[in-house]
């Protein structure tokens, strides 16, 4: 079974245990329910009842209460005989099903509304008398009571008191046959509810499998385009675990293709390498000849710029890798940008003094960052070098700091000839390179150090053409709240 049909399957049987769960407590809790309305409602009668006798039933004897029930048996008679009809929903009432009967503080029946019934009985030791005479909520259920002998009728009394004193108790006794009757007619009405409640419970799930399988689908379609060899781009899951399931299966696939990338890159460095090797080897074969003094000392002044260069491309290949095997900064501190910044003009001063360049500053005074102080620096130092070798004679290079929201933004402005378009969007690439204005190209490595530096940190560069001319490069870091 796939994992699609197995979800499916979990879907439908939760949703109908749940149904079934749902429906089997509410017909569980449905008849309580009305028992606790019917014996809320007899609790009323009782202390009205209660009230009633307190008020106007009460009389003293030799120091003694007295009950005084003619009213209440009264009322009763008058009761017994009247008719009415009282249409409740589905159940037509047409008498009072109502028993009430009071004793005294001993327990002895005084007055019962079912003639000859009880009356003069201790009915003491009964649930609802012995509690309410003992000053606490007292009531009961009885069955086989000639009220509803096939059913049970539920009693609830409330105490009669004078002077502080309970002196005897009302109780109030109601069948549950009419409760009954309630429950009986609500169960088909609750089962429809729990079966239309059951049936948008399944469309739910329905849904729900749709939503959480159609990832899985087209993560499905994914492998096996990938499987194929087909170029597609990797589908859009979401931000959860398909997705990052996706996701690395993405990296997988650039991990594959990086085999072509490695092979250009061991062919582009040999190609960087080549060229300095050959100037060398050239220059030294002509050395081993007899040469006039003036082509011997610049052969050898080119042996040496060759050298250096490779010198310079070895070095940053090898600090380059160093920090792509990273991903976590080793020892951060505390850093004012603006120190950095000089520190790093410091580093190339007798580049600018070589060319004549003035640099200019903006912006923030002296915003901090938590960085790295030898990246940092060397990131710093290679912008300062880019904007030095495409800078004219005699310019400038202008240098701002602005702080947006939590980042702060270090800007170095050229005033050379400007990005063309179609280096745009390689000039972060592994030995792309430029020409200079002498025609000397760099190792092609200092912009991607710096991106790999910025990254590390946290932060981001940009190199863009600036709107009144020259190239602007961006460095993006977190700033360090005060």
């Amino acid at each position: 079974m796939s994992i699609r049909n197995r979800i499916l399957a979990i879907f439908l049987l939760a949703t109908a245990l749940g149904g079934y769960g749902f429906f089997s407590w509410l017909s569980d809790d449905l008849r309580p329910r009305y028992m606790e309305a019917q014996e809320d409602l007899m609790v009323d009668t009782a202390y009205l009842l209660a009230h009633q006798i307190e008020t106007s039933g009460l009389s003293q004897d030799n120091g003694q209460w007295r009950i005084d029930t003619r009213d209440l048996r009264a009322a009763f008679e008058a009761l017994r005989g009247q008719y009415f009809e009282a249409q409740i929903y589905g159940l037509l009432k047409t008498s009072v099903d109502l028993r009430v009967y009071v004793t005294d503080a001993a327990g002895i029946v005084l007055f019962d509304s079912e003639p000859g019934r009880d009356e003069g009985r201790d009915m003491s030791a009964w649930r609802d008398v012995a509690r309410t005479l003992a000053g606490q909520y007292g009531a009961r259920s009885t069955a086989d009571d000639p009220l509803f002998p096939e059913g049970s009728t539920m009693y609830v009394a409330a105490p009669i008191q004078a002077a502080g004193e309970v002196v005897g108790v009302v109780s109030v006794g109601k069948t549950t046959r009419n409760a009954e009757r309630f429950v009986a007619s609500a169960m088909p009405r609750f089962f429809m509810a729990a079966m239309g409640t059951l049936g948008l419970a399944l469309l739910l799930s329905l849904g729900l499998y749709w939503w959480v399988t159609r990832p899985l689908y087209r993560l499905e379609q994914y492998a096996e385009d990938l499987q194929t060899g087909a170029r597609v781009a990797p589908p859009a899951l979401g931000n959860n675990e398909i997705g990052r399931v996706g996701d690395a299966m993405a990296r997988l696939r650039e991990a594959l293709d990086g085999k072509a990338y490695v092979e250009d890159y061991v062919q582009t460095l040999t190609h960087e390498l080549k060229s300095p090797t050959a100037a060398i080897a050239g220059a030294a074969e002509l050395l081993g000849e007899d040469i006039p003094a003036e082509d011997r000392t610049r052969f050898l002044d080119n042996i040496r710029t060759e050298a250096a260069r490779l010198n310079r491309l070895v070095e940053r290949m090898l600090a380059l890798a160093e920090i792509e095997n990273r991903d976590a900064l080793k020892a951060a501190q505390v850093l004012n940008l603006r120190e950095l910044v000089a520190e790093a003009l410091d580093s190339v001063a007798p580049r600018l003094h070589q060319k004549d360049l003035q640099v200019r500053h903006g912006g923030e005074r002296s915003p901090r960052v938590r960085a790295e102080r030898f990246l940092l620096h060397r990131a710093l130092v290679n912008l300062l070098d880019n904007a030095i070798d495409f800078s004219p004679q005699g310019g400038h290079i202008d240098i701002e700091m602005h702080i947006s929201g939590c980042v702060v933004e270090l800007s170095l402005r050229d005033y050379g000839s400007g990005l063309p378009d179609y280096a745009a969007h390689r000039v972060f690439d592994r030995f792309y390179s430029l020409p200079r204005a002498d025609g000397r190209k760099g190792t092609g490595l200092g912009l991607s150090f710096v991106k790999q530096i910025a990254e590390l940190h946290g932060g981001a560069i940009t190199l863009k053409n600036h709107e009144q001319g020259g190239v602007c490069a961006t460095l993006s870091l977190p700033l360090l709240a005060d």
